[in-house]
Formats: structure tokens, sequence, C-alpha cells
């Protein structure tokens, strides 16, 4: 059973980085294999879902590699490498060999790879190399298209984003190394003394925040758009935006623990699926409108990981990865044939590729959760958490989630409504990138049993989730009731009007350069200031004056040294003649010397005593 896990972890790790380092020589075959690969990857995800391995392997003293795949890693395995072998699929009609495939295949299974070692992480060290892998592979893929100044910008956005709020992983994994030198497992942080309880937690929580684009971070999602579509459908929907939520699922426990962040996540995951609702109901491209929604229904996760609503949390994690992948991917489609990503540019689209336009709408039903689809269920299901605690956060999900249903309803809309006269029909949308759209969509209505009994309560005893409150009838209608009303307002009504604060993200991009580069660039430029005009005159002053010092011992020290050292000399030297004189070689002279210094002696020792 080891061996099952080191290859479930091996297999995308190894040949991602033969595809990305043998280049373009494999452009050929590198489709082909990645897809197998993938293949194998899911069957192998599957198996450890049922067995539950775990391994172990020597890092440091005291720290070891544990990997393990319990209720809560088992769905996450499935789900990541499911989606990776979807988008996989698609992307082999995506990009034709003009393209580098074999670059992107190999870093997609690269982060596949990463985001596995991260989810079946049981300590922290183990985790931190999951997260580096993932947070590098990302950067490679959403500036995938490298020779493109913007995108190489937008992937440095997301990179240093993301890289600032993982500061938070390493001050949490020294503060739970300074607390209780050993092994660091995920589930032993709630034993921690304080203060470093509340260190770990908030270091924890500002990583999750982070990578799960929630407040204040939300904007690098935005810049990531700039990425290929398939590089969205995977990282922005399976992948790297869930992994922050998850880690607060994993450690719910640590967040009770402290008093305080459970609250804090719940409260910043509400928040957050409201703001970032609002700005997905004000954008007019579909890229940028999927990239908002994101971080909204990622905000549901988070809010699930502080009520304590385990099962709620991974049933709108499955259901999300579903819908947004496909949706993602629909884009890309609409994109490659349309030649735009603007929704009052797309009308009639949906009229037009008929396949592509029923599977769009079965992902935005559910993503509206729109009765009876899952991601419907699930925010119930996570809510009942919530209601009980704190009605507020209860009303707060339930306005985040009517606004699900207008943004997604906005885009069925537009898709769907009559072309603009004299518009020209795009490019054909080829058969091998609808047939991974038909199965996420098969996908998106296959997950809707999941969140009704009894399959709900085999994934809770799965899941090893205890006391989760089940919600009840009127939460269901409630939800149900509001979801159609808004999505029936938006269809009738709905246009393109928007808020200019909420079209700009919130202008939280402008506030992180006002508050935080800006400054940062200030105190660099003082800095570099201060190293030209302190401390370079300050090297040359003392370069100059040692050389000044050195003149002058050449000129007056080194000439006295030479004379006493001259001195000495030539006072040995005539020493050394006088002793030579007596050395004559002949016996009758040593033997006066000798009757000479013996006599010396003597009177000496007469006169002493």
């Amino acid at each position: 059973m080891s061996l099952l896990l080191w290859m479930l972890i091996a297999v995308p790790l190894a040949a991602g980085s033969l595809l990305a380092l043998a280049g373009r020589a494999v452009d050929r075959w590198a489709p082909g294999a990645a897809v197998t690969v993938a293949a194998v990857a899911l069957g192998l995800a599957i198996t450890a879902a049922v067995r539950r391995p775990a391994v172990e392997a020597p890092l440091l003293e005291g720290l070891p590699v544990r990997l393990a795949v319990d209720g809560l890693s088992g769905v996450l395995v499935v789900t990541v490498t499911a989606v990776t072998l979807v988008v996989l699929l698609f992307s082999l009609a995506e990009f034709g060999p003009e393209e580098a495939r074999a670059r992107f295949f190999g870093l997609m299974l690269l982060f596949a790879g990463g985001m596995l070692v991260t989810v079946t992480a049981v300590t922290l060290p183990t985790l931190l190399m999951g997260w580096e892998v993932m947070g590098a592979t990302s950067w490679a893929l959403i500036g995938y298209w490298w020779r493109e100044p913007a995108r190489t910008a937008a992937a440095d956005t997301a990179f240093l984003t993301t890289r600032t709020a993982d500061l938070g992983l390493y001050f949490a994994a020294g503060a739970a190394l300074a607390s209780a030198p050993g092994p660091l497992t995920l589930d032993g942080l709630a034993g921690l003394n304080e203060p470093w309880l509340s260190f770990v937690t908030a270091g924890l929580l500002v990583a999750a925040f982070g990578k799960s684009a929630q407040l204040p971070f939300s904007f690098w999602l935005s810049r990531a758009m700039q990425g290929p579509s398939p590089v969205s459908a995977l990282l922005h929907s399976a992948a790297m935006v869930v992994a922050g939520a998850y880690l607060l699922l994993r450690t719910g426990s640590l967040l009770d623990a402290s008093g305080w962040g459970a609250d804090a996540a719940a409260w910043v995951g509400a928040t957050t699926a409201v703001a970032l609702g609002l700005v997905a109901v004000a954008q007019t491209d579909l890229k940028q409108l999927l990239a908002a929604s994101t971080c909204a229904q990622i905000g549901f996760m988070v809010l699930a990981a502080g009520a304590a609503a385990t099962t709620g949390g991974t049933l709108q994690l499955m259901a999300h990865a579903a819908a947004k992948s496909l949706l993602f991917l629909v884009a890309g489609a609409w994109l490659t044939a349309w030649g735009t990503q603007q929704l009052p540019e797309l009308r009639g689209v949906a009229r037009a590729y008929r396949t592509v336009g029923v599977v769009c709408t079965v992902g935005a039903v559910s993503l509206a959760g729109l009765p009876p689809l899952s991601l419907w269920a699930a925010k119930d299901v996570l809510l009942a958490g919530a209601v009980e605690d704190s009605p507020w956060l209860y009303a707060t999900g339930l306005a985040a989630a009517v606004l699900s249903a207008v943004y997604s309803v906005k885009i069925l809309r537009f898709v769907w409504s009559p072309p603009e006269p004299g518009v020209a029909v795009g490019r054909r949308i080829p058969g091998g990138a609808v047939a991974p759209l038909v199965l996420l969509a098969l996908a998106c209505l296959a997950l809707t049993p999941v969140a009704f009994p009894p399959v709900r309560e085999a994934l809770t005893g799965y899941l090893g989730a205890e006391d989760q409150q089940d919600p009840r009838i009127w939460e269901f209608a409630l939800s149900g009731a509001l979801a159609l009303a808004a999505s029936a307002v938006t269809w009738t009504w709905g246009g393109t009007r928007t808020w200019g604060l909420a079209r700009k993200w919130l202008g939280l991009e402008r506030a992180a350069h006002v508050l935080l580069v800006a400054p940062t660039l200030r105190i660099a430029r003082a800095a570099a200031s201060f190293d030209n005009q302190v401390l370079d005159r300050a090297v040359d002053a003392s370069a100059q004056g040692a050389l000044a010092c050195a003149r002058w011992t050449n000129q007056f020290v080194e000439g006295a040294v030479d004379g006493a050292v001259g001195g000495i000399a030539t006072t040995t030297r005539r020493l050394g003649g006088w002793a030579r004189r007596p050395q004559t070689g002949q016996l009758h002279q040593y033997l006066a010397q000798a009757v000479a210094a013996f006599s010396v002696i003597a009177l000496v020792l007469v006169l002493v005593r």
C-alpha cells in the first residue's frame, strides 16, 4: 500500500519533469503521454481513496516526510486527478503543433503532482514542499506565453501576491517548531500552547487566504486570467485556489482551539463571497466574471471551515470543481472560435454552437445554485453549520448565494440572446474539445445525488466528520426560492450595467500598490540613496584614508623599520666576526682559551664566596 501512494505522487512529478526538460524535441508525443499519465494517476487516486495508504520517509532529524490518504484527502486526490485528465483532454485540441506542448503538458503534470503532495501531506514540512512546487509551476503556467509582457507581468503579480501570503505558512511552521520540536503534524497543531497557538493560527489563515484569493488578496486571480484557459480550468477550479480552503478544512481543530480562528475564517469567507459576488455581477469579460465568482465560491468553502461544516465544504469543493472547470473550458473554446471573451460580443454564441451552449447552461445553472443541482444543496449544508452560531453569518452566506444566481444567469442571458445583425459566425470548435466539456457537464449532473441523503450521510462517514448539522426543509426552500427569483429577475431585466469600483475589483490591486508596493519601493529607493550617498562615500573615504596611511607609513615608519633591521643585521655581522676570531683550528690555542676561561670561573667563585 505504501508503494501505491509513492506512485500516485511520483508518476505525475516524474513524467512532468521529463516532458518539461525534454522541450520541443518531444512536442509531438507530449500530449498523448501526458493524458496517459493523467489517466494512470486517476486510477491510482481512486485506489488510494479506497485503501487509504500512509507512508513515511526520513528527511531531517525529527522531521520526517509523511503522506497519507484519509477521507478529506481521498476526495481531493480523486477530484484533482479527474479534473487534470479532462483538462488535458481538452488541451489536445486547444494546443496545436506550433505551441510548446511538451513544456505546457509537463508543467501541468508537475502542478498536479505538487497539489497531490499538498493534499496528502501529514506534516507541515511535507506540505510546504508541495506548496512550493504548486506556486512555482502556477507562475510558469500563467506566464506560459512569456513573449507577451502583459502575461508575464500578470504571472509576476499572481506569484508575488501568493508568495507574500505564503510567508504566513513559514511563520506558522517556525512558531510550531519553537513551541514543540517534533514532526509538526497538522492534526497535532491544535495541542500547542499560547502564544504559539495563536501565531500558528494567524500564519495558516494568511497563507490560506492568499492561496485561495480571499480578501484582501483576491486581485491576483484577476491578473491570472492572462494565462491559457486550460490553466484557469485546473488551477482556479479544483487545484490551486482550493488549496487554502482545504488547509483550513484540514486544520479545523486548530481554528477551534485558538478561540478566534474559526470566526475569522467564517467571516472572511462570507465577506469574500458577497464582495466578490458583486464584482462578478459587474464584469462584462467572461473570464473576469468567472475569476471573481471563483473567489466568491471559494469563500463558501472557507466559511464552511470556520463553521466546522466539513461535509458542506467538501460538497461545495467537488461541485464547484466540476462546474467551474467546465465554464473556464467553455470560455476558452469560445475565445478560440469567436475571438473574444466580452459578453456583449458573445451574444448568440450558444445558438451558434448548440452542444457547447447546452453544456455551458448545465455549468452555469449548477454554479447558480438552482434546485436540484448539487451546489444548491451544498450551500445549504454548509450554511446549516452557520445558522446555529450566528444568524448574521447565515444571512451573509444566503446573500452571497443569491449573487451566485445573478452572475451565473447573466452569462446565460448573453450567450443565448439573439446575435447582433451582421455578426459572422466564428470558427468551428473541434469535436475533440467538445467531448471533455460533455464529460464535465455529466459530472455536474452526477454530483447532484451526493448532496442528498443517503449518499451525503455516506460521504460524512467517509470524511470522518462529526456533529454535522443537517439543513432543515425551510432552509432548502428559502435558498431555492431566492435563487430562482434572482435568476428570473436577471434573465428578464439584467443588462450590461456595471459599477466602477466593482468592475475594477474593488480597487484591491490599487490599494495594494498604494499601501504596500509604493511604500516598499520608496524604502528601497531611500536605501539605495543611503547606499550611494553615505555607504559608498564612507567606503571611498576609508579607502582613501588607508592609502594615505600607507603612504605615510612607507615614507616614515618604513624607513625607521628598515634602518633598525639594517642596524641589527650590521651588529650581528660584527659580533659574528668577533666570534670567529678565536676559531683558528689550532689545538694549543683552544687549550689556552679553556685554561683562561676556567681561571676566570675559579676567580669568580673565590670572590663570590
